[in-house]
């Protein structure tokens, strides 16, 4: 894959299929120690030690839509090319943890890509479920909890356009002023006009 956010959007979209209501992704680049760090955890319905093996296996999966189950052992692949590794920690009824370690600067890491579509959209697709997004770069720390956004806007659904594109932008701005301001991925920040806090939605 061209960018790591479609690695993480499919391992994401697994922890969906296995009835997780709470996911968090994280992200940890620190450039003093070259590493990159992605995580992925849920409270789905998680694994035993065998399937977990197994879930390494591009040819296995438990899902129904497809025969191949290509989102973990494709990030193993990406992480171990780019002098990483894949951890999995999983336990039936208590959910799963992906981990996948990289060399920040190797040249064969591919981009982490756009991550405010990718969150964005996931919040737009699942309504039920919540997202806890945390960037970390060099120490410096932005964190998106869907669970406080729904708090502030109460019968306002998290759903609705306007509030997927503030949060859109929220995530945008958050990471591009950890990078300096705009630095991240050369991407410019959006022209829209933007609300600026989520009560802004409230009517």
């Amino acid at each position: 894959m061209k960018e790591l956010s479609l690695h993480i959007l499919d391992i994401v979209q697994n922890s969906i299929d296995a009835g997780s209501n709470i996911i968090s992704i994280t992200i940890n680049e620190d450039t003093i120690r070259d590493t990159l760090v992605i995580k992925v955890k849920d409270n789905g319905k998680g694994m035993d030690a065998q399937t977990a093996r197994k879930a390494r296996d591009p040819f296995f999966t438990s899902r129904t839509t497809r025969k191949v189950g290509l989102g973990i052992p494709l990030l193993a692949a990406a992480a171990e090319r780019c002098g990483g590794s894949l951890k999995i920690n999983s336990l039936p009824g208590k959910g799963t943890e992906i981990s996948a370690s990289f060399i920040h600067s190797h040249i064969d890491r591919a981009p982490i890509g756009n991550m405010w579509d990718t969150v964005s959209g996931l919040i737009a697709c699942n309504e039920d479920v919540d997202f806890i997004y945390t960037h970390v770069f060099n120490g410096n720390t932005f964190k998106l909890d869907t669970r406080d956004i729904k708090k502030i806007l109460k019968e306002v659904p998290i759903t609705s356009p306007e509030v997927i594109g503030w949060i859109r932008d929220r995530i945008k701005d958050g990471i591009n002023s950890m990078y300096g301001g705009g630095e991240y991925e050369n991407n410019t920040r959006a022209g829209r006009d933007k609300a600026s806090h989520p009560s802004d939605f409230k009517h």
